[in-house]
């Protein structure tokens, strides 16, 4: 917990004031921050694989279709020239990637917990390792299977979906679900709202609840009125399997940080390079 308590001790409170001021400017890039750190550790571990630009040579991850709507990049840019500064070539993007992950939470309004430090910064990122990302259209027990892949229960995966109680999805998400014959587990009226929303085109706009920048159950309350936005939203509420975790989330909120946490606690840790196995990157978007 206390990496950096000697060679950088100033490195979670300059952050942690990046990723603050980064969200006064804009509370919508707090989704952004927690879907980064989600899409860097499913994909070669925690490892800052995420942030690398494709060369001439190497099609990265972030040029995936799955990360085109990633945003936040520069809070990461930013928050790492100053550690640059002041404590040169010691923190690691992958931890600034995780500890801007956790200060999101909390400035939206979510549970505040600590993560352990000391990842260090992969050097592969390419483009098809992308496919291994849960796409929206997943219904439960594949959602079940791919986080279990990693080592989530089904709880943990439940937990970790209501990251959706911020941001926003494009119409390109889910309007699969509008076309032919209407998604059955869609109440008829958020249908309309959802087509009306698309009626702007695929980059149109729809936040997951009706908080989009506050972390809260109401993802879960949206999901048990049929009014889940993606596939993998509704799919929760609708399967027997999870039901019951979606219940007792909309419920209970406590309940549902506390679980939250811990998962996020542990995918933080998820394949993690330590010592000799990566480096610190001197510019978070490119090897040394």
């Amino acid at each position: 917990m206390g990496y950096y308590i000697m060679s950088c001790p100033m490195a979670e409170l300059i952050v942690r004031n990046t990723v603050t001021r980064a969200l006064q400017a804009d509370p919508t890039l707090a989704a952004g921050l927690i879907r980064m750190h989600f899409h860097d550790c499913f994909i070669e571990g925690c490892d800052a694989s995420i942030l690398l630009d494709s060369t001439k040579d190497n099609k990265a991850e972030k040029d995936s279709p799955a990360n085109l709507s990633l945003r936040g990049y520069e809070v990461i840019d930013d928050a790492k020239e100053e550690l640059e500064e002041q404590c040169p070539g010691v923190v690691s993007c992958a931890d600034i990637v995780a500890m801007a992950s956790t200060y999101a939470v909390y400035a939206s309004g979510g549970p505040v917990y600590d993560i352990p430090k000391g990842r260090k910064d992969g050097s592969r990122s390419k483009i098809e390792d992308t496919r291994n990302l849960p796409p929206p259209t997943l219904n439960a027990s594949e959602l079940i299977t791919m986080f279990g892949q990693h080592g989530f229960t089904e709880q943990e995966m439940v937990a970790l979906s209501g990251a959706h109680t911020l941001g926003v999805a494009r119409c390109s998400s889910f309007k699969n679900r509008l076309s032919g014959t209407v998604d059955p587990n869609l109440d008829s009226g958020f249908a309309k709202q959802l087509a009306k929303t698309c009626s702007a085109g695929d980059n149109a706009e729809q936040p997951f609840d009706a908080t989009r920048n506050i972390f809260d159950n109401v993802y879960f309350n949206g999901l048990q009125r049929k009014a889940g936005v993606l596939s993998s939203d509704q799919t929760l509420f609708a399967s027997a399997r999870t039901r019951n975790i979606v219940n007792g989330y909309a419920f209970n909120q406590a309940m549902f940080f506390l679980d939250f946490q811990q998962a996020m606690v542990k995918m933080s840790t998820l394949d993690v390079k330590e010592g000799s196995k990566g480096e610190v990157r001197k510019d978070c978007r490119k090897i040394n």
